[in-house]
């Protein structure tokens, strides 16, 4: 344990670094960058084949820097290159992961290629400015010309593989999967946490005029009802033939949003007083239906006031049925 927390020690400053250890450093940097550029595509080319090229010549551009590199490196110190990489370096400049991938939207890996090429250039800055050799300066400067130029290179990049109505689709594609994969099983939750609690929470109130009963009512209801929820959505399909994605995002977005559904009306019974309590309560209550009439207008395409129609009157039904149930 000791060891591990002393791990940063055992790392190398930049300024200790010589100038084949900084080509060595370089070589390796350009192999991971290009490597993460394939991998993207990779990962895009499927749903995103435009954008997927864009990352293909991207890793290419990587790989031509790379054998430069390594023509400097044989040209002054042979062919042996030392093994040195950016995490035994203090203060370097990292990458995620590669398991995150699988986390990232096709925006990510934009602002993450981004990101990567800032580093690179802000790296190859420093570099130069240690090197003595005058051939390694000059190649360390164009270099980091080059990765500041790469906003540039993957602008044109763009613009020869992603034509507007291409990018256009690209977006509407990620647009669909991100409403597929967390705003519909969100939607659903929602609508079945703020409705489907309603009753029961109500009926408790009135019945009992007890806030701290109700609470734990309302507890129990939404908190059951999300686990339920996030289990049903989850064990539905794979996402794989449907299309919508991850089972465990789906399944997370559903059964959070059903708990958070239920949780709005039922956090008022902290209150002590019943009334206020009560009359806070009905009034989150038309908050959450009218978010949800908002939710399924943006991104469901449903016409705002048929969906606050069978939202809110649908949902001042259930309401009006707990308080009978708890009046008689």
């Amino acid at each position: 344990m000791i060891a591990r927390l002393f791990d940063r020690s055992k790392k190398r400053d930049f300024s200790s670094l010589s100038e084949a250890e900084i080509l060595a450093l370089a070589i390796s940097s350009e192999e991971d960058d290009a490597r993460i550029y394939l991998a993207y595509a990779d990962k895009l080319r499927a749903q995103y084949p435009q954008s997927a090229k864009v990352f293909d010549d991207m890793a290419e551009v990587e790989n031509t820097h790379r054998r430069m590199l390594i023509d400097m490196f044989e040209s002054r110190f042979g062919t042996r290159i030392p093994l040195i990489r950016r995490d035994h370096v203090r203060g370097f400049y990292e990458r995620s992961p590669d398991w995150l991938m699988e986390t990232k939207t096709l925006d990510d890996m934009r602002e993450e290629a981004e990101r990567m090429e800032q580093g690179a250039y802000r790296f190859y800055l420093e570099a130069q400015k240690q090197a003595q050799d005058t051939g390694i300066r000059k190649l360390l400067g164009d270099l980091a010309l080059a990765e500041q130029g790469h906003s540039d290179v993957a602008s044109m990049l763009e613009e020869k593989h992603l034509p507007d109505d291409a990018r256009s689709e690209e977006d509407e594609t990620a647009r669909r999967q991100f409403v597929l994969t967390y705003v519909q099983p969100g939607l659903a939750g929602l609508m079945d946490g703020s409705v489907s609690t309603l009753a029961p929470i109500f009926a408790a109130a009135f019945a009992t005029q007890d806030t701290t009963q109700t609470f734990l009512v309302g507890l129990s209801a939404s908190v059951g009802a999300g686990i339920s929820m996030g289990f049903t959505e989850a064990a539905h399909d794979d996402g794989k033939l449907s299309g919508r994605g991850s089972p465990i995002k789906r399944g997370l977005a559903s059964g959070i949003m059903t708990a958070l559904g239920g949780l709005g009306h039922t956090l008022p019974y902290l209150i002590p007083n019943f009334l206020t309590a009560t009359v806070t309560a009905i009034a989150i209550v038309f908050i959450e239906l009218w978010a949800i009439a908002f939710i399924q207008n943006k991104y469901m395409d449903t016409p705002f006031l048929r969906a606050a129609l069978q939202v809110v009157v649908g949902g001042g039904l259930v309401l009006a049925a707990g308080i009978l149930i708890g009046n008689a």
